[in-house]
């Protein structure tokens, strides 16, 4: 995903507020933070103002969920 995208999505999440487009907001951070890094996720965060909409912080790991990972 290009951060142009992400930042489009993130933009409409943050536009309609609530739980549900929180939780797709955490899902875009985690792809973000996978493909780009936690600068990027970071600067979104910042520059959307996603922690007075979502309470997101910068320095916030996501990750998105899958299937877990074996212990060891």
């Amino acid at each position: 995903m290009t951060l142009e995208r992400a930042r489009e999505l993130l933009a409409r999440q943050a536009a309609f507020g609530g739980g549900y487009q929180r939780h797709g907001a955490r899902l875009v951070l985690a792809e973000v933070a996978r493909t780009h890094g936690q600068v990027a996720v970071d600067a979104l965060i910042v520059e959307l103002r996603l922690d007075r909409v979502f309470g997101f912080a910068p320095g916030t790991r996501f990750e998105a969920p899958g299937p877990k990972r074996p212990a060891g």
